[in-house]
């Protein structure tokens, strides 16, 4: 008989690395709004107009990129948050196309995965 869903154990296993995995984002997502903000020091006080100037150009550029980075990880932080909810709906793990388990193997990979590899590759 086929599994519909994973035991209570496996849940708590996967929700060790999912926790785990947050903590980490958290602390990537702090260091990168640090960083954004100002909050860490570079020590350039001291640092020649003339080459603050050439460095404007860079900093709006490392700026943007941040934003960026901040906002992919705020997203990555949120789908992680969502699949500790499945696990405690006990619908973790359920590929939402094809209603079938996905390999433990993916979920370790990606553990806020929602679709098997064959639905998304259906997809394309």
């Amino acid at each position: 008989m086929e599994k519909t869903r994973y035991s209570d154990e496996e849940l708590v296993e996967f929700k060790e690395l999912i926790s785990e995995k947050i903590k980490a984002a958290q602390s990537d997502y702090e260091q990168m709004m640090d960083q954004l903000t100002g909050r860490t020091s570079n020590g350039d006080e001291g640092t020649s107009p003339t080459y603050k100037a050439l460095e404007e150009g860079s900093l709006a550029q490392s700026k943007e990129y941040l934003t960026m980075q901040c906002s992919r990880q705020q997203q990555y932080i949120q789908r992680l948050k969502a699949a500790l909810v499945r696990i405690e709906n006990k619908t973790y793990g359920i590929c939402r196309e094809t209603g079938k388990l996905i390999p433990k193997e993916r979920l370790r990979a990606v553990p806020h995965a929602t679709l098997s590899i064959e639905a998304k590759l259906s997809r394309k």
